[in-house]
């Protein structure tokens, strides 16, 4: 029987990119997002399911539907999709942070209940995919960041909670990554290649965490690109 995986934020990204190298590894994967007929995945093996992650209703319906059409229990969740919002605090719409909150973290949250009892049975891995900005302050983001931080510590504590039962929880950490997450913010990955990450780089580090023998986790991975460097819209570099 394959291993089964939940994706969220399968759609694009780094969430595509990992769905696509766990279908590689012989998972069957449930995939979260919103608009489906964007993403390439067109695999037997991969069932896409549409949700809206901001409303906690639609979010437990989901995770009921991908339980019941399971004959194997849940091993692998991957709570990827995160939205961001970025410059003054007092300029950030009121709906804007309450989505922030109820995608980044309040659904990860969420399904880690929920699918809870499964990754137990099976061992499995939780994967939360925070970022960097939850280890630094981050002005001109500090909502955004804020549920990161947010994120990374819900993750440090549900590991030293279900660590003996076999449940392994990871946060991946990266810095800024050439994907559409800053499309509709005044900033952007600069030109220079060395100065941002990619999805596949994104889910490499995920694929050497469940090759990890049984007996050791890697707990925390922070991925930075070998520059620091930024792009403002408008400017070349």
């Amino acid at each position: 029987m394959k291993k089964v995986a939940v994706v969220t934020g399968a759609t694009s990204g780094i969430g595509l990119e990992i769905s696509i190298m766990l279908l590689e590894m012989g998972y069957r994967i449930f995939g979260i997002g919103r608009n489906f007929p964007k993403t390439g995945i067109r695999h037997e093996a991969f069932v896409p399911v549409v949700c809206d992650l901001s409303d906690p209703a639609k979010v437990t319906e989901s995770a009921t539907r991908i339980r019941s059409e399971c004959r194997e229990p849940v091993s692998l969740l991957v709570n990827n999709a995160g939205i961001g919002a970025f410059g003054p605090h007092e300029a950030i719409g009121v709906e804007k942070i309450h989505e922030m909150l109820a995608v980044n973290l309040e659904a990860p949250l969420l399904l880690t209940r929920l699918f809870m009892a499964d990754l137990k049975r099976s061992k499995g891995f939780i994967i939360n995919m925070a970022s960097v900005t939850a280890l630094k302050p981050s002005p001109m983001g500090s909502a955004y960041s804020a549920t990161k931080a947010g994120l990374l510590h819900f993750s440090r504590g549900l590991f030293e909670e279900t660590r003996k039962s076999g449940v392994r929880v990871v946060s991946i950490c990266p810095d800024m990554t050439k994907t559409g997450f800053f499309r509709d913010s005044n900033i952007d990955v600069a030109d220079d290649p060395s100065a941002y990450l990619t999805p596949g780089c994104v889910a490499g580090a995920i694929k050497t965490v469940l090759e990890q023998p049984e007996n050791a986790v890697m707990t925390e991975i922070v991925l930075r690109p070998q520059r620091h460097r930024i792009k403002r819209k408008g400017n070349k570099g």
